[in-house]
Formats: C-alpha cells, structure tokens, sequence
C-alpha cells in the first residue's frame, strides 16, 4: 500500500500546486522549440516531456490537467454525494411511497449507460466546466442513493435506534446523531471509488469535445491534440494517457485498500 500512497502524492501534490511549480504556464508557447521529442529520446532538459505543435510544455500541461481532472472529481462527487445520499436517507428510512418512488429513479439511471448519458448531457447542456460537474453528479447520485438506502434499511431495525424512537427522538435527530454517522464510512469509501471514473468520463467528454472547452488543458483534450501526430509526435497524447492510467489506477487500488480496512467482514479475512 505504500507504493500507492507515494505515487498518490506525486499525482496530487503537482496536480495541487501546478499553477506555482509548473515550469511554464498552460498556453505558454515557443515556436521554435515546437515539436521537441521527450528528453530521453533526443529532447532537452528545458522541456523534458518534449512540446506540442505550437512549442507548449507537455509536462507544465499535463500538471495542469491533473487540476482540472481532481477539481472536476472532487466537486462532482461531492455534489454527487449529497444528492444521493440524501435521498438515500429518506428512501431507507421513511420507506412508503417515497422510498418507491426514489428507487423507480435510482432503477431509471442505473438502467441508462453511463456514457451515453453523459454523452447527452453534455451534448444539451453544452461544454463547460459547470456542465461537467452536472453530468458527474447526474451520473453518480443513484449509485450512492442505492448504497446509502441498503445501509439505513438495516440500521434502523438496530436496538439503539429502536430505543431512540421510544425515548421520544425526533426522526430527523435520530438520522442525524444514530444513522448517518454509521453510513459515513460507505460513503467514503464508495465516493473514493469512483474517482477513477469520473476521470475517465471527463477525460472521454473533453476527447470528444463536449466536455471543457478550450484552451483548458485537460487530460482528454491533452490526448485529442496528439491523436493525429502518435506516429511522428506519440509524446503529446503518451504523457497525459500516462498521466490518466497511473491516476486511476492508483485511486482504485487505494479505494479498495479503505473498503477492507473500514469492512470488518473483509478485514477479518
């Protein structure tokens, strides 16, 4: 787990501070320096990602995009997060017609492909950032509604929220001071798991030019720019690919470590 947690940190910490460490600024360019190879491969240590068409930092680019990719993945989860699991409470716990007819809703995106409905989404409400975060949470609010309802559906069948309720608890203090912090952990956990799909999606949203518009470097433009050069110029499209594996990669790995750590079931095993 220790490997994970440091190339984390190489992915975050630069991602965070891009704007004050990057060697060059995003639309920075140079015109004679243009198309420069990686430096391991004939290039120079003042651009040792190499340069795009128009003489810009692949590596300051690239820093850049992994700003945008975590900012996106922070903010949509989020909103993502509240959203579901607010109707989660309420369709675990108040059950009735508002639990049947959240989960009819749940069902409805559930059924729906993830990308195409983000495809449509982003094709209506047009490309931008705010546009992004909408598809994300959009995306992802039913699969925390889901989680949180199946967890609450179980809480409050436990003795202590039973005792609440006969000591004269409000429902809502009883979701809040009993229920809630017991569905913490899920939450975090799943939200820590989706990351990686979220940038996957964003990155595939801005490939396709729907998601954030230009000159804004992200990774899915960064890899759209030298989808047309790999044979002559494979740098331009390589590093932010790279840059979008290695990320995912690292968040789902680390997402599972937290799932075993915060299940006992797993964990015990």
């Amino acid at each position: 787990m220790i490997p994970i947690a440091l190339l984390l940190i190489v992915l975050v910490i630069p991602a965070l501070l891009s704007t004050w460490i990057a060697p060059y600024g995003p639309e920075e360019t140079n015109l004679r320096a243009r198309l420069l190879p990686p430096v391991f491969f004939g290039g120079t240590w003042e651009y040792p990602f190499g340069t795009d068409r128009l003489g810009r930092d692949i590596l300051s680019r690239t820093m850049h995009g992994a700003w945008y990719a975590l900012s996106i993945s922070a903010v949509g989860i989020f909103v993502g997060v509240v959203i579901g699991s607010f109707l989660g409470l309420i369709a675990g716990y108040a059950r009735g017609w508002a639990e049947t007819i959240i989960m009819r809703l749940v069902d409805i995106s559930l059924a729906l492909p993830a990308m195409l409905l983000a495809l449509a989404l982003a094709a209506l409400s047009g490309p931008s950032f705010q546009s992004v975060i909408i598809v994300v949470a959009f995306v992802l609010w039913a699969y925390f509604a889901r989680q949180v309802r199946a967890e609450v559906m179980t809480l409050r069948e436990r003795d202590f929220v039973a005792r609440a309720v006969v000591a004269g608890t409000s429902h809502l203090a009883i979701l809040r001071r009993h229920i809630l912090p017991n569905v913490l952990n899920t939450i975090v956990v799943l939200a820590t798991l989706q990351v990686g799909i979220v940038i996957t999606l964003e990155a595939s949203l801005s490939f396709l030019g729907i998601g954030i518009p230009r000159p804004t470097p992200t990774w899915g433009l960064l890899v759209s720019d030298g989808r047309q050069l790999l044979t002559s110029a494979w740098w331009i499209s390589f590093f932010p690919g790279l840059a979008i594996l290695l990320t995912v990669l690292s968040v789902n790995v680390f997402g599972d470590w937290l799932r075993d750590r915060f299940d006992p079931k797993l964990r015990d095993r």
